[in-house]
């Protein structure tokens, strides 16, 4: 009885793991092709992550889009927090395990935010504050606690340290070791992994971004600094003469990144036991 119980409870939370990817990879894809759009002139815009929310409320059927969404992400919380405290992948308590364990906490925090914002938007009507406001909000805060511009800089550290990160994976290949495991066609594991390399790295660029963003506000203890997506969109479309040209380039990288969440979604190869 308690193996069956016990498998029940594993191929639940599978399928939670799996349904959480597909969200992630949802939104990414709605923020990559948006964003690529408003750079390549085609319509679009430039798309947060609150933007992708207003853009699936705003659909037929929205609201119930909208709610889907939102669970599909409460469903990626759960599972960043099983990685994080039932460590089903073995990643030990050693430094390098434990601060992989920190990042999907992280990761479980933030996107635990965002499923709130879908869900606050569904019982406000669809209004929502954009992302740079909310981490204004919450540099505003840390800057009030003692210590408040070290602990902004430590969250820059934080985004630096996520975005070395992203880009790692992408160079060293790791991103692709799950979905090599499955058995795919060989045409397309090497088509999901050029995807996944490209989106890695322009997570990574975006991410570090943002990371300026704050270490900004913290040196210069003006939470008005701090920005999200949106904002280091903008900041990539001001560099220079390109700048259209280098976000349309990195928002189709991100567009990748979704695609390579929805094939890692169904096929990742998951413990057995968790």
């Amino acid at each position: 009885m308690n193996v069956t119980l016990d498998q029940s409870k594993d191929e639940a939370f599978k399928k939670i793991a799996r349904v959480g990817m597909f969200a992630k990879g949802v939104v990414y894809v709605i923020l990559g092709v948006l964003t690529a759009m408003y750079a390549f002139g085609s319509g679009g815009q430039k798309a947060g992550k609150s933007t992708t929310l207003e853009f699936v409320y705003q659909q037929p059927f929205g609201k119930i889009l909208l709610g889907i969404l939102a669970a599909g992400l409460i469903c990626y919380v759960i599972w960043r927090f099983v990685q994080a405290f039932r460590d089903p992948e073995d990643k030990g308590d050693d430094k390098k395990g434990i601060a992989s364990r920190i990042g999907y906490a992280a990761s479980g925090v933030l996107y635990g935010v965002f499923a709130y914002e879908a869900i606050r938007m569904l019982l406000s009507s669809g209004s929502s504050g954009s992302g740079g406001d909310q981490k204004e909000t919450i540099v505003a805060m840390l800057l009030g606690q003692p210590f408040g511009q070290i602990l902004v800089g430590i969250v820059a550290v934080v985004f630096f340290g996520k975005a070395a990160y992203q880009i790692y994976r992408a160079v060293s290949g790791k991103f692709a070791k799950k979905i090599q495991d499955s058995e795919l066609d060989h045409r397309v594991k090497d088509v999901l992994r050029k995807a996944g390399y490209v989106g890695y790295i322009a997570r990574g660029i975006v991410i570090s971004i943002i990371g300026y963003f704050f270490l900004r506000a913290a040196i210069e203890s003006n939470p008005n600094e701090a920005g999200g997506t949106q904002q280091a969109f903008d900041f990539i479309q001001s560099s220079g003469t390109f700048g259209n040209i280098l976000l349309g380039v990195i928002a189709i990288g991100l567009a990748c990144y979704g695609v390579f969440m929805f094939v890692k979604a169904r096929y990742r190869v998951l413990p057995s036991s968790i």
